[in-house]
C-alpha cells in the first residue's frame, strides 16, 4: 500500500474539517471533490472571479448527497481579511456559537471573551526564532480555536485561490499582487489566528525563473521572469515567516503545468493543453510561441491532489515548513505536445504555426521530486499520457461549439 493509500485509509475513518480556497477553480474542485469523497467535512470559498459555478455542480453530481451536505461554501475574495477570518471559522460554527464581528476589529464569541483582531503577540514579547527548521514556538494563546467546546476553525487549509497566468500578471500587475500577495497574507493571519494545524498552499515552477539549471531543485532558484512569479515567490517568504514567528505549519506546493478535467479551456489566459484542445476540436490553428522545443514537466491533476493531501496529513517534523516540487519528472517539449494531442484527436485538421518568443516565459521547466518522494510519500499515478488519456473525454464534452480565437500557446506555469 502506498502512502497516499493510507492517508485515504485514515481520512475516511478519523475524518477532517478543511478549508479549500478557490475551490471554484480548476485543482481547487478536484480537491474538494476527492476530500468529499473520503466523507471529508469541507468549507469553500471562492469569488468566481476565475472559478466557475459549474464546477461546484459537476462535484456534486460525483459525489453522493450525504456527502454533499458536509460541504458549506462562502463566496468571498480573500482580499477581504474578515472574508478569511469568516472561512477559516465556517458557517456552522459561526451559527452554532453565534460569533460576531462588530466592524470595530473585535471578535466576540459566546463565551463573552473578545479580543481586538489587530492585536496579537506584541513585539517585546514575540517568541524566539526556532533553533533549527524543526522546532518552532506555540501559536499565540488568546486564539478562537473553540467556541462552547466546538471545534471553530478547520483542521487544514487548502490554498488554492490566486489569479494565475504569466500574461495576466505583466498586464495587470496590481490585481495579480492584491491576489496572490495581500490574498495569501490575510489567509496566513485568519489561520494564524484561528490556530488552524496546518496551511498547504499552491506554489508555483515560475519561482525557478531563470535559473537554468534541470532538473528543478526546490533551494535553487533564478530571477522571477515575470509579476506572477514574484507573487509566488512573495509566498513562500510569507510562509516561512510565519512558521518561524508564529509557529503556523506551511507546506509549500511548487506546481509545474497541472492540466486535467474542469480546467477552463476559455479565455485569453488559459492553460495550452486545455486551449489546444479547444483548437483542435474546432480545426482551428495551433500557435506556438517559440520554436516549439521550449519544454514543461506536465503534471496531471490527481497527482496534485495526491500532493496536497499528503502534505496536509504528514506528521513528520522535517516534512513540515517545506517546498516541494509536485510533478512528474519528465521533460515534455511543446512539438512534441501536438503530437501526442493529434493521438486522442487524429481527425483534426489544425496546423501548428510559430511565433515569436513570449516575455516572462521560461524556456525548459523540468523537476525533480525526489524530496517530495522522500518526505511526503509521493508516487504520481499519472504520467502525461495517462492524464491526457483520461481528460481528453472530459475537455471535448465541455469545449464550447462556439468558433474559439486563435489559439497560441507557451505553456507558462
Amino acid at each position: 500500500m502506498t502512502r497516499y493509500e493510507q492517508v485515504q485509509e485514515e481520512l475516511k475513518s478519523a475524518p477532517r474539517r478543511w478549508l479549500v480556497t478557490g475551490c471554484a477553480g480548476f485543482i481547487g474542485s478536484n480537491l474538494l471533490e476527492q476530500l468529499l469523497k473520503l466523507d471529508q467535512s469541507v468549507v469553500g470559498l471562492d469569488n468566481f472571479s476565475t472559478g466557475k459555478q459549474a464546477n461546484l455542480d459537476e462535484v456534486e453530481t460525483l459525489v453522493t448527497p450525504e456527502q454533499w451536505s458536509r460541504f458549506e461554501f462562502f463566496e468571498g475574495d480573500i482580499c477581504d481579511l474578515e472574508t478569511c477570518r469568516r472561512s477559516v471559522v465556517g458557517k456552522a460554527a459561526l451559527q452554532n456559537n453565534g460569533t460576531t464581528h462588530d466592524g470595530s476589529g473585535v471578535i466576540a464569541n459566546a463565551l463573552g471573551t473578545a479580543a481586538p483582531s489587530h492585536q496579537h503577540l506584541a513585539p517585546s514579547v514575540a517568541p524566539p526564532l526556532p533553533t533549527s527548521p524543526t522546532q518552532h514556538p506555540a501559536p499565540p494563546q488568546g486564539n478562537l480555536s473553540t467556541f462552547n467546546g466546538h471545534a471553530a476553525a478547520v483542521d487544514v487549509v487548502l490554498h488554492q485561490a490566486a489569479l494565475g497566468s504569466v500574461p495576466r500578471s505583466i498586464e495587470d500587475p496590481i490585481r495579480t499582487n492584491d491576489s496572490n500577495v495581500t490574498g495569501f497574507l490575510n489567509m496566513l493571519v485568519a489561520a494564524r489566528d484561528a490556530g488552524v494545524k496546518r496551511f498547504v498552499y499552491a506554489a508555483s515552477s515560475s519561482t525557478y525563473g531563470d535559473h537554468p539549471g534541470l532538473p528543478k531543485v526546490e533551494d535553487v532558484i533564478g530571477k522571477p521572469l515575470s509579476p506572477y512569479a514574484v507573487t509566488k515567490y512573495v509566498n513562500e517568504l510569507y510562509a516561512d515567516a510565519f512558521a518561524r514567528c508564529y509557529g503556523v505549519e506551511t507546506i509549500g506546493l511548487r506546481y509545474f503545468n497541472v492540466f486535467g478535467p474542469r480546467q477552463d479551456p476559455d479565455g485569453a489566459y488559459a492553460a495550452v493543453i486545455p486551449k489546444w484542445i479547444a483548437a483542435m476540436l474546432q480545426s482551428e490553428p495551433v500557435f506556438i510561441n517559440g520554436d516549439g522545443e521550449t519544454s514543461r514537466d506536465f503534471c496531471y491533476v490527481a497527482n496534485a491532489v495526491q500532493a496536497n493531501l499528503l502534505a496536509a496529513t504528514t506528521d513528520a517534523p522535517e516534512a513540515i515548513n517545506q517546498i516541494y516540487n509536485v510533478a512528474i519528472g519528465e521533460l515534455t517539449t511543446l512539438k512534441d505536445l501536438f503530437s501526442l494531442l493529434n493521438l486522442e484527436f487524429p481527425s483534426s485538421a489544425a496546423a501548428l504555426t510559430y511565433r515569436p518568443f513570449r516575455p516572462g516565459d521560461v524556456v525548459h521547466s523540468q523537476a525533480d521530486i525526489s524530496k517530495a518522494r522522500h518526505r511526503l510519500g509521493y508516487k504520481p499515478t499519472h504520467r502525461i499520457t495517462d492524464g491526457l488519456d483520461e481528460a481528453f473525454p472530459w475537455y471535448v464534452r465541455h469545449t464550447t461549439a462556439t468558433s474559439h480565437p486563435v489559439f497560441s500557446a507557451s505553456a507558462t506555469p
